[in-house]
């Protein structure tokens, strides 16, 4: 496995609070590194760069964050703060590891290939959970864990978490009977009944009455003639 790891420069800052929003108009982004018993430590890191790192960087991967010019140490971003309207990046948590601990983090899981029974029986593909959770050391941890769904090929086959292929430095932490992907059938809708309007039953009902009354009056002339 390479050992190459993106790299960030930080600075300290000492801005806190609503004042942060000038730091964000001039292209700073807020954030707080801590872990280990260490105290959290306020920095910026530049927005831009920030951007570009997690557009080709996976979810786990560890970044080498340097503060102030010092010496860089192994972060992994625990969690990104978006504005819920315009998307963007408001806040940061960078988390310090040991790289002799092993840690807990979710994997997102990443379906490859054609099922027949989506593709020739007009299925839908579901997907109950859409990541597991492992542990491993930092740098073993993956970045997504790719399946395939070509042996869906009908309704009643399913995959399980135990059919994914997980890497022997890894360990798999979520119930392996957790169903990742089945196919479900396309719904059969009922034809529905000829729907008769109010006033056109109401005529035929009327016409069926005067037909029955008209054939017991034949049948009594009828009766009386013979």
């Amino acid at each position: 496995m390479s050992t190459a790891r993106a790299t960030l420069a930080a600075e300290h800052r000492d801005v806190t609070g609503k004042h942060v929003a000038k730091l964000r108009a001039a292209g700073k982004l807020p954030a707080v590194v801590y872990g280990h018993g260490e105290a959290s430590d306020a920095i910026t890191i530049d927005s831009h760069e920030f951007e570009q790192l997690r557009r080709h960087s996976g979810a786990n991967a560890l970044v080498d964050l340097s503060i102030d010019g010092k010496k860089a140490r192994p972060v992994l971003v625990h969690g990104v703060q978006v504005h819920p309207v315009n998307r963007r990046m408001l806040h940061v948590d960078l988390f310090l590891v040991r790289m002799t601990e092993e840690l807990t983090v979710d994997v997102r899981l990443i379906a490859t290939g054609e099922s027949v029974a989506v593709n020739d029986h007009g299925g839908t593909l579901l997907h109950p959970i859409e990541s597991v959770r492992v542990k491993a050391l930092p740098d073993h941890l993956p970045q997504s864990i790719e399946y395939s769904v070509e042996s869906l090929v009908d309704f009643d086959t399913t995959i399980h978490v135990r059919d994914l292929v997980i890497p022997d430095d890894v360990t798999l932490l979520t119930d392996g009977d957790e169903i990742i992907a089945k196919v479900q059938a396309p719904r059969v809708e009922a034809e529905p009944e000829p729907v008769v309007a109010e006033g056109e039953a109401e005529g035929a009902e009327a016409a069926a009455g005067a037909e029955g009354e008209g054939g017991a009056a034949g049948a009594a002339e009828e009766s009386a003639e013979g």
